[in-house]
């Protein structure tokens, strides 16, 4: 199986935090369904063009947070994530780029009323059309 990946090698942010962010988005979004035999390490490096290392790191910090499962000689494969964790990565997740954003108008010296003008503005171009379901 093909993992969608996509890393920026001209980030500043590491390569295996790029990897194991995604990796942990696909899996508690479902796009990544539980029981899902991920690619060996081997595999999955040399499709992202990385070392083995970084592959091995992503696995086992996601397998510490229960997301993953290892099987000796049979392989990695997919744990199941409750809804209350795919809630809770959610949130956090709009709450940290919310606070990026926050942090970008404070530094460009941008007013409370003059960020509120320019979010409710990007509400509705990104929700028109969609019945304010995201």
């Amino acid at each position: 199986m093909r993992i969608p990946i996509q890393i920026n090698e001209h980030s500043a942010e590491p390569l295996y935090h790029q990897i194991e962010t995604q990796l942990r988005s696909l899996i508690i979004t479902g796009e990544v369904e539980e029981g899902t035999m991920l690619p060996s390490i081997r595999e999955f490096a040399s499709g992202l063009n990385c070392s083995v290392i970084t592959v091995r790191r992503v696995y086992q910090d996601l397998e510490n947070e229960g997301l993953l499962r290892t099987r000796q000689g049979t392989g990695t494969f997919v744990a199941g994530v409750g809804e209350e964790a795919r809630q809770q990565f959610k949130q956090d997740a709009v709450l940290q780029a919310l606070e990026g954003a926050v942090n970008t108008a404070l530094s460009v010296h941008c007013s409370e009323q003059e960020l509120r003008v320019l979010f409710e503005a990007m509400l509705q171009q990104k929700y028109q059309g969609k019945g304010g379901e995201g």
